[in-house]
């Protein structure tokens, strides 16, 4: 059997969660398994996961990797960065990068996808990778594709958080 060239994963992959996105739109569901899908189908990842913007700042979402930095604020680091200049960011050695923010000392190169839906900031698709120039233009233009589909299939409603849980006596 021919081994897949890393294009045609990506094409299995596009279809994959376009597969595995909730019927309903469940952003929480839809994100988790977007997460497991790229954990499952990328090599050399070290972090792979979703900041969600809450109006102010990055807020950490559903991800596969160790423990992560809960905050960003807009500008910061590379996922602030690529967030408050809507493009998406590759960092070809951390260690070189002045406005990298350090949450794995396994991560070696980085990119990040800012996810956008008529003019407004969802969040960010954040990936961190152990080798140095882990990610080029083939991968950018798949994860680009990729957070469309996710941003197309998702109803984007957070209200579902906004319930504060008290305390009955």
């Amino acid at each position: 059997m021919k081994k897949m060239s890393r294009q045609e994963k990506y094409e299995l992959a596009l279809l994959q969660l376009d597969a595995l996105l909730d019927e309903t739109g469940n952003a929480l569901s839809n994100l988790a398994n977007a997460c497991a899908l790229l954990s499952q189908v990328l090599t050399d990842q070290v972090f792979v996961g979703f900041y969600l913007f809450d109006g102010e700042k990055l807020v950490l979402g559903p991800f596969q990797g160790g423990i992560s930095c809960v905050n960003i604020t807009l500008g910061k680091g590379v996922c602030g960065q690529a967030a408050s200049e809507n493009k998406t960011i590759i960092v070809d050695d951390v260690s070189l990068h002045q406005n990298y923010i350090a949450c794995d000392a396994a991560a070696r190169s980085e990119i990040v996808v800012p996810m956008v839906k008529h003019g407004k900031l969802l969040g960010v698709l954040d990936l961190d990778a152990t080798i140095i120039k882990g990610y080029d233009q083939i991968d950018r233009e798949f994860l680009e594709q990729f957070c469309q589909l996710l941003i197309d299939k998702t109803t984007w409603h957070f209200n579902q958080f906004s319930i504060e849980a008290k305390d009955e006596k």
